[in-house]
């Protein structure tokens, strides 16, 4: 940190305006009260509101209740169909024999009398009807398109259950290198107050003729890099704050996160080989190879017939009396029921020229079959490669903030020294100004590194599909 010195005013000068501090320190009391107004937030805290609310996941969770409905609808195939029908009509009574075909699918009953002669006089008619239809067997066909259902619907799960994790494992590394921007902000702000009191006193030396203008130059110039710096680094925190508010399904402007101790001390490293193995995204593609296959089945067994018992009952009323044929013309001689019938059997339906179709849609899943094994096998490589490379990214990122703090307290030595030499002219300008730089190097690279080491254990616990293995050391802490 550096040490402010108190100078005293060179005969001839005139001291700083009074107003001026005053707007300094109004400044910084203005600043100090938006930033403790500024919304603090955990990353517990921030986990869950995106659970809730990030736009993406409550789709997904949309999809896991259609599938849902999807696995209730394919299991009504195994209840009985019932239909039943009720019919007035208003229709001339002539026919012929012979044969005929239905329109379109649509058959105008050919009965009635048979006659020399054509009655146009139309009388009404009565037509009730139920019929069940109940495929007691089916060759497990049923039963294959529940299974296939349900697989699907095990797919809809596994497939949020790994964009949850995934999206947790960005909320974190987004959280992080928030973090890491807003300790950047605090060390460019400090080195900003260095070169502010390190210009002050080089333009008070300059002006007493102690140092050389050009001393003056260069501190103003050292004085514009380290705001220019400290822009950057707020534009970057800024930026960094939106991407995280956005992940949690509400975008705000500002966004102050807890640093919840992760400057306090270092992670200890943990894990099992092998462990990628559980790995939501590897479950995800077992579950789409799982549900593929499950719909292979259900295609095959589409081509296999129903054996159905049928039970119908009717009853029909004519205008047309069913005793000498006689015509009465009124609505309710047609409305009232002359006939009943019922019918009770056993059938089977077997669509054999379906085989065709059938055998090149089965292909075709087949096919996709053995698409989601590679795409299960792939998978599986990029996650042991992610694991591994994880492990060796946390033992690097490890060394390096342990070196961190040796290399600052180096460097706070070294401005010190330097200041010291500069105060009593035995060195000059630069190599002071050199210090100054790589003092504040050493300050950002230890907030960068010891953010790191927990991004590298977010990268294990990504690799391993675990979020505990990072959560649990926050939680220690």
């Amino acid at each position: 940190m550096y040490r402010l010195r108190f100078n005293q005013i060179p005969p001839g000068q005139k001291p700083a305006p009074v107003f001026k501090n005053v707007w300094k320190l109004v400044a910084v009391l203005l600043f100090l009260f938006v930033n403790a107004n500024a919304q603090q937030v955990q990353l517990q805290d921030l986990l869950e509101e995106s659970k809730q609310n990030f736009p993406f996941l409550r789709s997904k969770q949309a999809e896991i209740r259609s599938a849902e409905s999807r696995v209730k609808a394919v299991k009504t195939n195994y209840l009985p169909a019932l239909i039943v029908q009720h019919q007035y009509t208003f229709a001339t009574d002539n026919s012929v024999a012979g044969a005929f075909l239905p329109n379109e699918g649509s058959a105008i009953s050919p009965s009635g009398g048979i006659r020399p002669e054509n009655i146009y006089t139309g009388t009404f008619g009565s037509f009730t009807t139920a019929l069940v239809d109940w495929r007691v067997f089916n060759f497990g066909k049923v039963k294959a398109e529940v299974k296939s259902a349900k697989a699907d619907l095990s797919r809809t799960q596994a497939d949020y259950e790994n964009e949850l994790f995934q999206h947790q494992v960005r909320v974190i590394d987004a959280y992080l290198v928030l973090l890491i921007n807003q300790k950047l902000v605090e060390a460019q702000r400090q080195n900003l107050q260095r070169a502010t009191v390190f210009k002050n006193v080089t333009d008070a030396a300059v002006s007493s003729g102690m140092r050389p203008g050009v001393d003056s130059s260069l501190a103003a110039a050292e004085f514009a890099k380290a705001r220019l710096t400290l822009l950057e680094s707020q534009r970057s925190e800024k930026s960094q704050q939106l991407r995280l508010s956005e992940l949690t399904g509400e975008l705000r402007d500002s966004i102050q996160v807890d640093s919840m101790g992760f400057y306090s001390r270092l992670p200890v490293p943990t894990g099992a080989e092998d462990a990628f193995l559980k790995n939501p995204a590897l479950r995800f593609s077992q579950a789409q190879l799982d549900a593929s296959t499950a719909r292979s089945l259900a295609i095959k067994r589409s081509f296999l017939p129903s054996v159905s018992l049928t039970g119908a009952g009717w009853a029909r009323g004519s205008g047309i009396s069913n005793k000498d044929d006689s015509y009465h013309t009124s609505f309710a001689s047609g409305a009232n029921y002359q006939v009943y019938n019922y019918l009770f059997g056993l059938s089977t339906r077997w669509n054999l020229t379906s085989i065709a179709r059938v055998r090149n849609d089965y292909k075709s899943e087949q096919f996709q079959v053995e698409r989601f094994k590679e795409i299960y096998q792939t998978q599986k490589l990029q996650l042991d490669r992610q694991s591994r490379e994880a492990e060796i990214q946390l033992q690097l990122s490890m060394e390096q903030a342990r070196l961190t703090p040796v290399q600052l307290n180096a460097a706070q030595r070294a401005f010190n020294q330097a200041e010291a030499r500069y105060q009593s002219g035995l060195t000059d300008l630069f190599t002071l100004a050199q210090s100054v730089n790589a003092l504040n190097r050493a300050e950002v690279d230890k907030f960068v590194t010891n953010g790191n080491v927990w991004r590298s254990l977010l990268m294990k616990a990504a690799a391993a599909g675990d979020i505990s293995i990072f959560l649990n050391q926050v939680e220690n802490k």
